[in-house]
């Protein structure tokens, strides 16, 4: 059976058990739980998956001077899609306007912080080991040690071949580690899927916060189902890019479930060789890569949310260059959100209204009962631009092999 198709009869299997499960405090805690575990799980392959898979992409591609190449390209792929994004979900939302938010009577604010120094100090840990007993958070110093690794493979290659070889076992052997445990996936996502159920049930009570979802997750559809695969025909030479929504499946149920672009690292690595055909050399640089600093579509929703906050509650409305200087707030911050895998939308949303001041600083807080689903479409769209973006760079870069849709797994 295909991993999308366990993955799609979990997740509604997941929904049918969460509505349908008493509504008891006990119940709904145990519920949790088992939430954050099957997270935990998710993760539990990340880290020597990602140390391995890079370390050896990247002692290929210096090999055939390609690294620094696909870096760019993958940065200003990185830079473009969240503008492209960002602006296409403002001008949607400046021209279709949502109904009006209700007012939330919610006092308890949520502490969030950039750890901007922190991000920064943690990618030179005073043990280089140290990198390898993290908590699975913060992924972007195990990319660092590993591109470091690699530059001493280089030293000296009579030497470093059996560590290469090494490296390259250890790869392969996670990444079928990896393998087995999106084969259960399909059972883990029955817990993520009643959670996410639980919670759903309870906004679509309010007719605002209904009206609110309902537009969200239209536009999230149209532009990443819609929109950006259209960008496939510009590839040399042509793709299908309904062949390629297909091998996305997996990963977009991953995402939306999980709320969570940890979680779902594993489901990409594996979706994107397996499926699309993309070579471990290209895959694991950008995937690391765009997992780390593309949450363009986390932005565009806490932007749009934003937008309604501030239209729901002030007579004054908002001013264009307001929503351009907001808009650029946004677009940074979606590119420093690498501690915050599993809250994305949600944080950069109080990082816009704290920032924006005018008494809206505790503006979040209206939507905190939706923070969940303002989180699971940020994510949701987060993984298919990894995985857009991964596809177009390996066709680019002629590391990429055609596979027939029978093939995919």
């Amino acid at each position: 059976m295909k991993v999308w198709i366990k993955l799609l009869i979990g997740a509604l299997l997941g929904v049918l058990l969460g509505r349908f499960l008493p509504d008891h405090t006990a119940t709904r805690d145990i519920l949790f739980w088992l939430e954050s575990f099957a997270i935990q799980l998710g993760r539990y392959t990340v880290i020597p998956l990602m140390l391995f898979s890079v370390t050896i992409a990247v002692y290929e591609l210096r090999q055939s001077s390609g690294f620094w190449s696909l870096v760019f390209k993958s940065l200003m792929l990185i830079f473009g899609v969240a503008v492209f994004i960002i602006g296409t979900g403002t001008l949607i939302t400046l021209v279709f306007q949502p109904a009006r938010i209700p007012i939330i009577i919610e006092e308890q604010t949520v502490p969030v912080s950039l750890d901007i120094l922190a991000n920064i100090s943690d990618l030179f840990p005073s043990n280089m080991f140290s990198v390898f007993t993290g908590s699975g958070i913060y992924l972007f110093p195990v990319c660092i040690c590993a591109f470091f690794i690699s530059i001493g493979l280089s030293y000296d290659r009579t030497l470093s071949k059996p560590v290469i070889a090494l490296i390259d076992s250890c790869s392969r052997i996670f990444y079928h580690i990896a393998y087995f445990f999106s084969e259960i996936l399909g059972i883990i996502i029955i817990v993520l899927a009643a959670s996410w159920a639980v919670r759903f049930h309870e906004i679509i009570k309010i007719d605002a916060f209904r009206n609110f979802a309902l537009f969200l997750a239209i536009v999230c559809a149209v532009l990443t189902l819609g929109i950006l695969p259209l960008f496939f025909y510009l590839l040399k030479p042509k793709s299908n890019p309904w062949v390629v929504l297909y091998g996305s499946i997996s990963t977009a149920l991953a995402g939306f479930f999980s709320g969570d672009i940890n979680f779902t690292i594993p489901v990409l690595f594996l979706h994107a060789k397996e499926s699309l055909g993309i070579r471990r050399r290209s895959n694991a640089v950008t995937i690391s890569l765009f997992t780390t600093f593309s949450r363009a579509g986390s932005a565009m929703v806490a932007m749009i949310a934003f937008i309604v906050i501030v239209k729901s509650y002030s007579s004054l409305g908002i001013k264009t260059m307001d929503i351009f200087f907001i808009a650029i707030r946004a677009l940074i911050l979606s590119f420093l959100l690498a501690r915050h895998p599993g809250d994305g939308a949600y944080s950069i949303l109080i990082f816009l209204c704290t920032g924006y001041g005018r008494g809206f600083e505790a503006g979040y807080l209206i939507l905190k009962p939706l923070a969940f689903y303002l989180i699971a479409l940020g994510t949701f769209m987060d993984v298919m631009i990894t995985l857009f973006s991964t596809y177009a760079l390996g066709k680019m870069n002629d590391m990429q092999e055609e596979k027939s849709v029978r093939e995919f797994i």
